[in-house]
């Protein structure tokens, strides 16, 4: 029906067809991976004019159009590739918590408020053994500036003299006092020795043979002999070198642990609670900057006195609360302050929770739980070198520089025991101590 040249220029046209087609399906595979270059795009829609139909020849019939294209992109350019792994986990965990995160549900739990956090000291952020064998070391260094020869344990054994020597009133006595009568106590057992023994050697004589009227006046000398700016100057010494060497043996953990509980709670008010005359405010180097107060049992005569009169008296049953309703108060005050200074507080929270912290079961435990406190007890691993619960039976070992007696010790072995159904959390090292902070809280 067709005449030679139709039949090409059909044919032609067919071919053409073929080759669109197969340009299409390029370019659409190439504009979804994004990979051709622009040339490629430009060469697959240039037309060229001059192409010949096949079997065409010169008789006036007039070419068709033919698509150009170049040839197709290597195979491995038009192969889809994931993205990897670790970008789709990222975006599917991003998405996961953005449903968390708009779509709370109702069972989520509102965490208990840390308003007030306190600590024990000694054992509690450092170990007192080194401490106080670098407060006896200047202690010696400074009595032999004074020309005394005196060394630690002659005080801490002239402290349980005076203990004891003072009957019921001696075991309320602070350490303060008693270290102080102890110093007072040695210089004056110093003198008179020096002082008898120029007088034996002025009468040509031995010690145990002088007078009784001699050794008399000998001892009234030797006690107006010794200066009390003196005996505060040792006692000074001593006591300032304690607080620097407890700087120096801080438990390693305990301020970055300080640290992580300021930024979780940032309005919490923390606070030191001691039987002794540390103070982490003093510690201007290290704690001093984490801590918002600190409370004394030597603050209080009289709450003391009553405490340890109780101890002596009823077993197990002695009271603690003075020195932490002191703490609660002070903590109040200043938690007040803190709201004084700042908007936007929300009156219908939770009331606020108290936490202690501490080594001792019989006064940190028991006393600040009879109060309302939540407590963890800090019953560190061996490496701490801690002190308290190696006082008591299955131990028995008293450190050298504890003045306590037979019956105070008895006496706190049985407020330790009263106390174990006391503690909250109980952790092995300070770096568990926001984690047990915050269990406690999640709980409240």
């Amino acid at each position: 029906l067709f005449s030679s040249n139709e039949r090409s220029y059909l044919i032609c046209n067919e071919t053409n067809l073929a080759q669109i087609q197969l340009t299409m399906r390029i370019l659409l595979v190439t504009a979804l991976v994004g990979t051709l270059s622009t040339r490629h795009h430009v060469e697959a829609f240039s037309l060229q004019m001059n192409a010949k139909p096949i079997g065409s020849s010169s008789d006036g019939i007039p070419p068709p159009f033919r698509a150009v294209a170049s040839g197709p992109p290597p195979s491995s350019l038009l192969r889809f590739q994931p993205p990897p792994k670790s970008v789709l986990s990222l975006r599917l965990a991003s998405t996961a918590t953005d449903v968390l995160q708009t779509s709370p549900t109702t069972s989520e739990t509102k965490q208990g408020t840390l308003g007030l956090l306190t600590f024990d000291l000694d054992d509690t952020l450092y170990p007192i053994d080194p401490v106080l064998n670098d407060a006896n070391n200047v202690f010696v260094q400074k009595m032999a500036e004074y020309g005394y020869s005196i060394n630690p344990q002659d005080i801490v054994e002239a402290g349980k003299r005076i203990r004891e020597s003072a009957g019921k009133n001696g075991v309320a006595m602070s350490h303060t006092e008693v270290r102080l009568e102890a110093i007072r106590s040695e210089m004056e057992r110093n003198m008179l020795e020096k002082k008898l023994a120029e007088c034996a050697e002025d009468w040509a004589t031995e010690v145990k043979d002088l007078t009784a009227p001699l050794k008399a006046s000998a001892k009234k000398w030797a006690k107006s002999a010794v200066s009390e700016t003196v005996v505060e100057s040792i006692y000074s010494a001593w006591e300032r070198e304690r607080h620097h060497s407890a700087e120096r043996h801080l438990y390693p953990e305990i301020i970055t642990a300080l640290q992580t509980i300021r930024e979780e709670h940032p309005d919490v008010v923390i606070g030191a609670v001691t039987d002794g005359k540390a103070n982490p405010m003093l510690m201007v180097f290290s704690l001093a900057p984490y801590f918002d107060f600190c409370m004394s049992w030597e603050d209080d005569a009289a709450g003391r006195t009553e405490f340890y009169k109780e101890l002596g008296n009823v077993d197990g049953n002695a009271d603690l609360q003075w020195i932490y309703k002191a703490a609660i108060e002070k903590g109040k005050e200043i938690a007040d302050a803190k709201k004084e200074l700042k908007k936007n507080i929300d009156m219908d929270d939770a009331p606020p929770v108290w936490i202690h912290v501490g080594d001792d079961l019989a006064y940190d435990v028991g006393g600040s739980a009879s109060c309302g406190a939540k407590t963890i007890l800090l019953d560190l691993d061996d490496e701490y070198h801690q002190t308290a619960k190696l006082r008591f039976p299955p131990y028995n070992n008293i450190p050298a520089w504890n003045t306590a007696s037979n019956d105070e010790i008895a006496h706190r072995k049985a407020m330790n025991d009263e106390a174990e159904s006391m503690v909250d959390k109980r952790v092995s090292r300070l770096s568990m101590l926001p984690d047990a902070i915050a269990e406690i809280l999640n709980n409240e």
